[in-house]
């Protein structure tokens, strides 16, 4: 049963119920039909009522508050050097991905005559990724790339 489905079944909500979709509610992830119950209820609740209340002041508190601690701007001049230096290390980087896998499958039979037949199958997996140079590779002949300036 779907979020929808679930409110739009009930005519009445309980307070656990409401209590569990006040994220939904403050953020207005809900629609209409479940609004309505829930502003239903909480009209009748002054408990859940209350709760709303906190649960907005404390959003809204947190909100200012990274707001005003989170507004710093950096300068343009980082942001070019961090450009810069980025480009200048993936420049002439090439991405090799090597992959292998690994599970174990053990089986264990027991024939009629209580003879034991045990089968042991081993696939192995590992994942790497390698970041290769050509210039680094050019040094031992080996360009994964094949464009070290051969032609």
């Amino acid at each position: 049963m779907s979020f929808n489905e679930f409110y739009t079944s009930k005519s009445s909500l309980a307070c656990n119920e409401v209590l569990n979709s006040f994220v939904l509610l403050i953020e207005g992830s809900i629609e209409q039909p479940q609004i309505g119950l829930i502003e239903v209820h909480i009209s009748t609740c002054p408990a859940c009522e209350a709760e709303l209340a906190h649960e907005q002041a404390m959003r809204q508190l947190m909100q200012d508050t990274l707001r005003r601690s989170c507004n710093e701007k950096a300068p343009e001049d980082l942001h070019d050097a961090i450009y810069r230096q980025i480009h200048a290390q993936m420049a002439g980087t090439f991405t090799e991905v090597v992959t292998q896998y690994s599970m174990t499958e053990i089986s264990i039979e027991i024939d009629e005559f209580g003879q034991i037949e045990h089968r042991e199958v081993t696939i192995e997996h590992t994942e790497e990724i390698r970041f290769l140079n050509p210039e680094d590779s050019s040094n031992d002949g080996d360009d994964p790339s094949g464009v070290n300036g051969q032609g």
